[in-house]
């Protein structure tokens, strides 16, 4: 068995799927347009441009090398067929409440049976969500820890993927025969122990897996409708208008994370830019959001048109400025709240979870360039 040949096939196979992404994210564009969700169509195309950026680089450069490309392409398989699997299910019970040979009682239903009504015969998509469902909204800015405990760790702890990879080496040395049989000669594989390499990349891997996982859902989600997306079986209720024939909003943060990721393993801007920027996005943007729901008192019209709080841009410019100082350091905290507080209260046509960490990347690789301050604490 050839397992250069196989190499290729699966690398191509990844190519394939970000270009396949990028025809059905065009589509969905398409959808909100036509639904008149500009701000939806203009985000999404923006989504399907950087899924064709990735799905370019990975032909001539490769995102992973082998066998990670082989694990990604069996994790989206998975992935594939527990979401059609579900929706399958889910189409099999409505046929048969159409049929009337279920009898919908919601004292007795099932959770996935009430979940399947409240979809079908509700306008899941909301005008405003309830504070308990925006925190649940919010989970997903969870994705920022992934990044720091990736390649980072935590504090004493090795950064995962390095746990990760260094626990694959014991292993393919242990099942050495297992090994050659799916992947090749053990000696083949890419990293040593403790190879920093391995971190900067698997922690690429998990990012695009974490993609994956949210992505193709919502995908589902669009193009069937919400109730057979199991993401949204988990998370009911807390779809708004404007994630109607467009992509929800956990999938523009997921998205800029990457990107952001990639713009460092392809040296525009450096890892603690990428960091301070993740993280901005991540816990500034959702502080901001839940404490002027919670108690924003002070209401203020911003430039767009969009009310907001006082309360809420304290809480978010001030925990912006404290990563960034936390990270950077004074100079380009300061910098990073400004940036922060210029996004949110301006205008934008595209969704902040998809602005906001590309243009925070941006703005300081700009301020490091211009300034040449010493980044962090050194």
């Amino acid at each position: 068995m050839d397992f250069d040949i196989i190499a290729e096939i699966y690398n191509n196979v990844f190519s394939v799927t970000f270009f396949f992404l990028a025809i059905l994210v065009f589509y969905i564009a398409f959808k909100g347009y036509k639904a008149n969700n500009n701000y939806g169509c203009s985000s999404t195309i923006i989504c399907g441009i950087m899924y064709i950026t990735f799905g370019l680089y990975n032909v001539f450069y490769g995102f992973l090398l082998f066998p990670f490309t082989g694990f990604m392409i069996w994790w989206i398989g998975i992935l594939l067929f527990v979401y059609l699997l579900f929706a399958i299910i889910v189409n099999r019970i409505k046929m048969k409440i159409k049929k009337n040979q279920i009898v919908v009682d919601k004292s007795n239903n099932s959770k996935l049976l009430n979940y399947i009504v409240s979809m079908t015969q509700e306008n899941p998509y909301k005008d405003c969500v309830s504070f308990k469902m925006e925190i649940a909204r919010k989970s997903f800015h969870l994705a920022g820890i992934l990044f720091i405990l990736s390649y980072f760790g935590f504090f004493f702890l090795f950064p995962l993927t390095r746990i990760v990879n260094d626990t694959i080496i014991v292993f393919i040395r242990d099942t050495p025969g297992f090994y050659n049989i799916l992947w090749g000669s053990i000696y083949d594989y890419p990293y040593k122990k403790g190879d920093f390499q391995a971190v900067i990349d698997l922690t690429m891997f998990a990012l695009i897996a974490l993609l994956f996982l949210a992505l193709f859902s919502d995908i589902i989600r669009i193009l069937l409708g919400p109730e057979y997306s199991i993401y949204n079986f988990f998370g009911k209720s807390i779809l708004r208008k404007k994630e109607y024939n467009a992509f929800a909003a956990h999938i523009y943060l997921l998205s800029s994370v990457v990107l952001c990721y990639f713009l460092y393993i392809v040296g525009f801007t450096n890892i603690l830019t990428v960091l301070s920027s993740v993280l901005i996005s991540c816990f500034s943007d959702a502080l901001a959001a839940l404490i002027g729901k919670k108690y924003g008192r002070h209401k203020v019209k911003c430039i767009g048109g969009d009310i907001k709080s006082i309360e809420g841009f304290i809480a978010g410019v001030g925990s912006a400025y404290i990563i960034g100082f936390i990270i950077m350091g004074p100079i380009y905290a300061l910098i990073a709240a400004v940036i922060f507080f210029i996004l949110d209260i301006f205008p934008t046509f595209i969704a902040d979870n998809l602005s906001n960490p590309i243009l925070l990347a941006f703005g300081l690789t700009l301020a490091i360039f211009l300034f040449n301050l010493p980044i962090g604490w050194n």
